[in-house]
């Protein structure tokens, strides 16, 4: 009888990933092969005459070079960013830029095929998460913020706002173009102006949206777009005249900010590292669970600050949960990313998979049982399969420490005083997940983790209307949501 059971399932298996290729066309993507920077609402090219090549993580082809940035070339955007703030951006009427946001927003849906192409060319994560989660989300924050432009007096009752002045924003490589929605479009509703630099490895899609911004006939200067690695970074949060740093990426380099910026009149939103903890209660709905804990920590490689990456199951469903778990990965398809029946695609870059996979060679170090499944992986291009560990410590380096891949360690419970003890015992605090059919169980878990999100039966769920932040060292600060308005205003209270 097991024997026929087994067979079934590796039927079920092998059925899975032998489906016929989808691939998306990428005839609907237009990447040249040569891109500048995008300063005062032109494209110029860098002063030092210096580019760099992006490449597909799936293929490692080149697909084009990027413009990069100096200091004189920083100087030349934040001035263009001063004068468009001073002589046009603010004195607009909030209305107009409303209509200014809203038309970006509408141009990203129209572009939305090309922008997803894009983003999986460059950053190697499946077709079917930027057709259907990027792109749309990032076209959503454009109109939320567009909602709020003419509104800020109902944002903040009886107080009166003005806004900050000039933005600096700097955005990673997991996110690019929902990242750089999710900072451009509140910084511009409130009425300030923004130089935003992307990860140097993940450029297109925001050179792409600079591309509609000129389209849009967004005044000149109010958004510049210049790309380089962490000394353009730099020149950013160091400018005398930016006053306000919004920053995503990884806590060491939160931290060289919070030092930089240090005795400034300078504002600063930091989103930083995670390690999540999603907890499963005996009570759950385990399937749903399951796929939950799937789409949380593998669908997007781990390339998530708020990555579910620790796994907590009470005691009398741990055995039936790892099994569950060890069956979803054996249907998962690792390969191309832009073919659409892929679950798991490239790793970002060659530096991150190796990260990674050190991560899984300590994990194995450190005593923990590994379970990989049987899939194929590409020999071209930087994949890793999806990594579950079992019997892991509390003190174990991969349960305490961000490996932002595809990489799980698991660990059960007994009580709820003892999970919430376990999730906590973290440098982090952004995210986490509680699967339970009680409401009194949410409810005491949602007051007691320390977590800037929490999710209740579901992970990873964004929504423009939602604020998003960390504590301790996942940051502070938030964005989106109502909330976000307020990272880039000065509060006046009317007295």
């Amino acid at each position: 009888m097991a024997t026929k059971k087994n067979n079934t399932i590796k039927l079920k298996f092998d059925s899975a990933r032998n489906l016929a290729p989808a691939p998306e066309s990428k005839s609907a993507a237009k990447i040249d092969p040569q891109y500048d920077l995008f300063i005062n609402g032109k494209f110029e090219k860098p002063s030092g005459k210096k580019y760099f090549p992006t490449i597909n993580p799936a293929t490692e082809e080149k697909l084009s070079m990027i413009a990069e940035a100096n200091t004189a070339d920083v100087n030349k955007a934040v001035v263009a960013a001063r004068t468009a703030y001073d002589k046009t951006w603010k004195k607009m009427p909030a209305a107009e830029r409303a209509k200014y946001i809203y038309r970006i927003a509408r141009m990203i849906q129209e572009r939305a095929r090309e922008f997803a192409i894009i983003e999986t060319l460059d950053g190697g994560k499946p077709i079917r998460e930027s057709r259907d989660f990027d792109v749309p989300t990032a076209a959503n924050h454009f109109f939320y913020y567009a909602g709020w432009a003419d509104k800020l007096e109902y944002a903040f009752p009886n107080r009166r706002t003005e806004p900050l002045g000039v933005a600096g924003q700097i955005i990673p490589w997991n996110f690019p173009l929902l990242m750089a929605a999710w900072k451009i479009a509140p910084a511009l509703a409130c009425g300030n102006t923004v130089v935003l630099k992307p990860a140097e490895n993940t450029s297109l899609t925001a050179l792409k949206l600079a591309e509609i911004i000129q389209e849009a006939d967004l005044p000149p200067g109010v958004v510049n777009i210049i790309t380089g690695a962490g000394a353009t970074g730099a020149a950013i949060v160091n400018h005398a005249d930016v006053n306000k740093i919004a920053f995503t990426g990884s806590t060491e380099v939160g931290k060289i900010i919070q030092r930089a910026i240090a005795g400034t009149n300078k504002k600063a939103t930091l989103e930083l590292g995670g390690k999540a903890a999603n907890i499963i209660f005996d009570d759950a709905p385990l399937d749903q669970a399951v796929e939950g804990v799937i789409n949380g920590i593998f669908f997007n490689q781990g390339h998530v600050c708020c990555a579910g990456s620790r796994l907590y199951v009470q005691e009398s469903v741990f055995k039936e949960v790892v099994r569950k778990l060890k069956d979803r990965l054996e249907t998962l398809i690792v390969g191309d990313p832009m073919d659409k029946n892929t679950d798991i695609g490239a790793i970002n870059s060659k530096a991150q998979l190796d990260i990674i996979n050190k991560y899984i060679r300590i994990g194995q170090q450190e005593g923990a049982e590994m379970y990989q499944p049987s899939c194929a992986v590409p020999k071209k291009g930087f994949f890793c399969k999806p990594t579950i560990f079992t019997n892991v410590a509390q003190s174990n380096r991969i349960a305490q420490e961000e490996i932002f891949g595809p990489v799980l360690a698991i660990q059960s419970f007994r009580t709820d005083d003892e999970v919430i003890e376990k999730a906590n015992n973290t440098p982090y605090g952004l995210s986490a997940g509680v699967w339970t059919d009680k409401g009194s169980k949410i409810f005491n878990l949602t007051t007691k983790l320390r977590a800037g999100v929490v999710w209740a039966n579901t992970f990873n769920k964004f929504d423009p209307t939602s604020p998003f932040g960390g504590y301790k060292e996942s940051g502070y600060g938030r964005e989106g949501g109502l909330q976000g308005l307020s990272a880039y205003v000065n509060i006046i209270e009317n007295r």
